[in-house]
């Protein structure tokens, strides 16, 4: 099994900047995708950006030019430095990662979730 390890959430003022990481590990051939999502109360989960095998980048529309996501393969991580947060980034963030297995079947997983919240 993968084994999915969040961290970097907390409280932050408006305006200011948190990095959250992902780690992956466990029975892994490749990663085809990794990215985050976010959910805030009362609101469907919605895509924040992912990054695929090949090294391209997508990011919601909304988020462009704060969020930006990279990845350290070496470490099977990935990053979502996140800048000017507003009140509305207020959700948790999920980490999401789509793996092929060495017997080459896909799985996907899901992080534990990390909270950010952006108050004064």
């Amino acid at each position: 099994q993968v084994q999915l390890v969040e961290s970097g959430g907390g409280l932050v003022q408006p305006g200011g900047s948190l990095r959250l990481s992902c780690a992956a590990s466990g029975s892994i051939f490749s990663i085809r995708t990794m990215g985050w999502y976010r959910q805030a109360p009362g609101k469907q989960r919605e895509l924040v950006a992912f990054t695929a095998s090949g090294g391209s980048t997508h990011y919601a529309d909304s988020l462009q030019g704060r969020f930006t996501i990279s990845r350290e393969n070496a470490k099977n991580t990935v990053y979502l430095q996140m800048n000017s947060l507003k009140p509305e980034d207020t959700a948790v963030y999920y980490c999401h990662v789509e793996v092929l297995g060495f017997s080459r079947v896909p799985y996907a997983y899901w992080g534990q979730g990390t909270q950010v919240t952006v108050s004064s």
